[in-house]
């Protein structure tokens, strides 16, 4: 038997009535991003869905390029930090943006070794890329230091982990 590839894969992120509203707020910290379709229940199958008809039931979007439904399923599944989406970054700069705008209202419990939790419970990571870089090396002193200074952080500071790599702290 022969599968052919998918044609897209898209993540589905479960809300309690709030995709409308996360995916505004998500489409304003992201570039190149927008609300690309939106659904709304029906009253068919309102016995099995229990969503008041006309009320918003998913939320295309994409974020930088990558595509995201966000669906109105009701109370039944919660986030949990068993799953996340890491950032990237480039830059100290763009550190802090993802980490203060993604952060805003969100849960400060749930904030360490650039993870951050936002308003609506979701977990992302906010990682400058060169920390992968420090954490790889063959120079594997350098690499624990480094780790251990990552561990020691709430926002990930680039500055920090050099430091930390190159046994300046």
């Amino acid at each position: 038997m022969s599968l052919s590839k998918p044609t897209k894969i898209t993540t589905c992120l479960w809300f309690d009535g709030r995709a409308s509203e996360a995916a505004s707020h998500y489409i304003t910290i992201f570039p190149n991003s927008r609300i690309t379709h939106t659904t709304h229940y029906t009253a068919t199958g309102q016995e099995l869905h229990g969503q008041t008809p006309g009320s918003v039931q998913t939320v295309s979007f994409t974020l930088d390029g990558h595509a995201f439904v966000g669906l109105n399923g009701g109370p039944h599944f919660k986030f949990s930090e068993a799953v996340s989406f890491m950032i990237e970054c480039n830059s100290q700069e763009q550190v802090d943006h993802y980490w203060e705008r993604l952060g805003e209202g969100g849960d400060p419990a749930k904030q360490q070794c650039g993870w951050v939790a936002d308003k609506f419970g979701l977990s992302w990571q906010v990682t400058p890329k060169v920390l992968f870089e420090y954490l790889s090396s063959e120079d594997k002193e350098a690499a624990g230091r480094a780790a251990g200074a990552m561990m020691g952080m709430r926002k990930l500071e680039i500055e920090g982990l050099k430091k930390a790599f190159e046994g300046k702290e």
